[in-house]
């Protein structure tokens, strides 16, 4: 559903409301002005550029690998993911990232996510659980599989695993040919999704046991918003164009709850999951 600029900095409208619990989403337009949004992004690029340099550096953060190969580092006190073609110098995300400027932490109080968070979590106040820094570099963005962020979070903090929801800005035009995100409307409201057996990481849904028919691509101008709950089942495609795919993820709790970065990681935690 897009709510369009009218929107922007309010809670949840009726139509909203019906739309999030039916579809598990709503994406409003026009949330930043076209000048805002252009300062985010040279930030971002001053930012990562020199994310990459330190961990380039020598004696940098360790680096390691997930159990399906993809590259991971910590450095300057977030976790990168590198891309997932060998020998690439481009970074897919980092997290948490509004550390790294005051630019980027005073999004936290910014009404235009804080608002409508508080209607997507049914809750007076809200705070920060985690947040992403999300490159798909033209021609070099790779995709990510069909998974719920319930499943990662669920490792942190299982009792309040279904209590996060997600805002993402979109700092670039987003369509199908740049690696637009793709969801399944309805998909918050079946619980749990069934993980892909097959997935070494085992947090990856499993696209047999899922209901494509309810699939729909999130194309979406620069500047707008687009938020979703824990339990949603969404996926990416590859960045197949010339254009730049980027976007910034604030994940939402209820307000006093420890940011993810002081919980304990404990994958084990989902072999609980279906």
């Amino acid at each position: 559903m897009d709510c369009g600029v009218q929107s922007a900095g309010l809670g949840f409208s009726a139509a909203e409301r019906d739309a999030y619990a039916r579809d598990g989403y709503i994406v409003r337009t026009g949330v930043m002005r076209p000048e805002e949004i252009e300062a985010l992004r040279n930030l971002v690029e001053v930012v990562i550029a020199g994310v990459i340099a330190r961990a380039e550096r020598p004696g940098a953060g360790p680096q390691f690998s997930m159990a399906d190969g993809h590259r991971m580092q910590f450095s300057s006190s977030t976790v990168i993911q590198w891309e997932w073609a060998d020998g690439s110098r481009a970074v897919r995300l980092i997290e948490p990232f509004t550390h790294l400027h005051t630019g980027f932490e005073r999004l936290w109080d910014d009404v235009r996510f804080t608002a409508p968070m508080r209607d997507a979590l049914s809750v007076e106040a809200v705070g920060p659980y985690t947040c992403k820094l999300n490159f798909k570099r033209p021609g070099e963005g790779s995709e990510f599989p069909w998974h719920q962020d319930y499943t990662y979070w669920y490792a942190f903090t299982p009792e309040t695993a279904d209590e996060i929801a997600t805002a993402i800005l979109f700092l670039d035009d987003a369509d199908a040919n740049n690696g637009a995100l793709r969801v399944l409307a309805g998909s918050h409201r079946r619980g749990p999704a069934r993980r892909n057996r097959a997935d070494p990481t085992r947090f990856l849904a499993d696209p047999a046991r899922l209901d494509l028919s309810t699939e729909r691509v999130i194309e979406a101008p620069a500047g707008a918003l687009l938020i979703f709950p824990a339990l949603m089942v969404h996926c990416s495609t590859p960045n197949a164009s010339p254009r730049q795919r980027r976007a910034m993820l604030l994940s939402f709790q209820p307000a006093g709850r420890p940011l993810q970065r002081e919980l304990e990681w404990h994958p084990e935690r989902v072999d609980a999951l279906p």
